[in-house]
């Protein structure tokens, strides 16, 4: 918790709980006893005061235990497992009312029924030791929930970039150094390109801050829209005083969930200089009013806002939403290294209650006929595929409209990148998307993993659908089961 006091304080309330739950007595019970307040009572076992010695020698009487019972910070057998929550910084690394959720609220709830929360923690520490889910990865999904649970749409940032693109005049295209000036004159950064491998880093660090000098490094590997990203961040940052905040990027120094959280609003804040609001919005509506599909009028119109593809499609996700009342989709940012057939899900955001396609750390074989992976495969000589088709998840049965750029990855070890939007196809986006309807746009039946696909002669599957096979063999044993009750009964 937030100090050695805080978890006194809830320790105590957690055990008067327990005592007085024992005896059967309510909060009155308790407060005729023992002639304490009832409201006070409850903020004691809510955390938020810690009685004097009178009090907890009057509380130990009424509750027939000792004094020793009560102001020990030993928690019996039920609520132990609970010590090493309340003693991490869980609390205050993870910032529980995003969700709405309050702090004493929840260690109500523990002691409520600490053997079935006890169990369900047990269980929640089990499925993260099986699927290796580090504490990154953890506070990684809890980011994806956050966006999810907003629509992925921050007003409050999305006027600040706003206001700031129109008192700097920002141009509508920006480049890195329009923000390199910015940092040097109304921040006074201190910026440099370097060869950071001469250093033993790896080509993946793009950037290295320095704030006892406020000192950027910048690989010298970076290319234009890399280098704009990164630079429109510290804008971000900044401007949004965020602290505390991670130096380096990609992702190396993680120490909170804080830091993460602020990471991801001032690559937010980044998204809105790069790729402005109104235009996007002007420009995608225009797209979908087309009757037919035509990949490199995407592509154009991509080009017209960034060279980057991918914040591009994130920058969509944004804007669909909240400007054009598309609010079921999903991005997707798909990787494949060179000479691997291995294909991995790097990124991915689901607005919408469905969650396929989805990244999984179960080593199933992702399906070879979504369009992305298709495109990765085709990037052979090609800088950049671009294409869509309509996916059809057949166990599901629910149809999206999936875009999909690809591109060579220009700055690491060859691993190449492809990017998606997937649009539920449903009244709503039928009626706003016109070449959704298109005969030119290719309709395939898809599946999650091959594990658990259920397309029969798929040409491209990469491994036997064994799970789909158990679950089948289990539902028959059932049906099998109850044939037999019904036969003897």
């Amino acid at each position: 918790m937030a100090n050695d006091s805080d978890f006194i304080k809830t320790v105590f309330g957690l055990k008067m709980k327990q005592f007085r739950q024992k005896k059967n007595f309510s909060l009155q019970d308790l407060a005729n006893s023992t002639g304490v307040s009832k409201s006070y009572l409850n903020e004691i076992e809510n955390g938020k005061k810690y009685p004097k010695h009178d009090k907890i020698a009057q509380l130990a009487e009424a509750l027939n235990c000792t004094y020793d019972d009560l102001v020990s910070t030993k928690l019996d057998k039920s609520l132990a497992p609970i010590t090493e929550i309340l003693q991490s910084d869980f609390f205050k690394e993870i910032p529980l009312d995003l969700f709405g959720i309050n702090k004493n609220n929840l260690i109500s709830i523990i002691s409520d029924a600490p053997k079935k929360v006890t169990a369900f923690i047990n269980t929640l520490i089990e499925i993260s030791k099986n699927y290796n889910l580090s504490k990154e990865r953890f506070y990684f999904a809890v980011i994806r929930s956050f966006q999810e649970l907003y629509d992925n749409y921050f007003p409050e940032i999305e006027d600040k970039a706003n206001n700031y693109i129109l008192e700097n005049n920002l141009s509508n295209k920006p480049y890195s150094g329009e923000f390199e000036l910015i940092l040097k004159k109304e921040f006074q950064y201190e910026i440099k390109s370097l060869d950071l491998e001469q250093y033993g880093a790896s080509g993946k660090l793009r950037s290295l801050y320095i704030p006892e000098k406020k000192l950027l490094l910048l690989n010298e590997l970076l290319d234009e829209d890399q280098k704009t990203f990164i630079l429109a961040k510290e804008i971000g940052f900044n401007i949004l005083n965020l602290n505390p905040r991670p130096n380096t990027y990609s992702w190396l120094d993680f120490t909170s969930f804080e830091e993460l959280l602020n990471n991801y609003y001032a690559s937010y804040f980044a998204g809105c200089l790069l790729i402005r609001k109104d235009l996007l919005s002007h420009e995608i509506n225009e797209f979908f009013q087309n009757a037919e599909w035509d990949p490199k009028l995407f592509e154009n119109l991509i080009e017209e806002f960034t060279n980057s593809p991918e914040t591009f499609y994130y920058r969509l996700t944004n804007i669909l939403p909240q400007e054009l009342g598309i609010k079921d989709l999903f991005y997707l940012c798909f990787t494949k290294k060179k000479n691997t057939d291995k294909i991995q899900i790097l990124k991915e955001l689901h607005l919408n209650q469905q969650q396929a396609p989805h990244a999984n750390a179960t080593s199933e074989h992702y399906c070879r006929r979504w369009i992305a992976v298709k495109n990765l495969s085709n990037l052979k000589g090609n800088e950049k595929v671009t294409d869509a088709q309509i996916s059809h998840y057949k166990d599901s049965g629910l149809t999206y409209l999936v875009i999909s750029t690809s591109q060579k990855n220009p700055f690491s070890d060859g691993t190449n990148r492809s990017y998606c939007i997937g649009i539920l196809l449903n009244s709503n986006s039928l009626k706003k998307i016109k070449f959704a309807k298109s005969d030119q746009i290719k309709t395939v039946n898809v599946g999650v993993t091959c594990e658990f696909c259920s397309i029969p002669d798929c040409e491209v599957r990469q491994a036997p659908p064994l799970r789909l096979e158990k679950e089948i063999f289990n539902e028959n044993m059932k049906k099998s089961i109850q044939k037999i009750r019904k036969e003897m009964l």
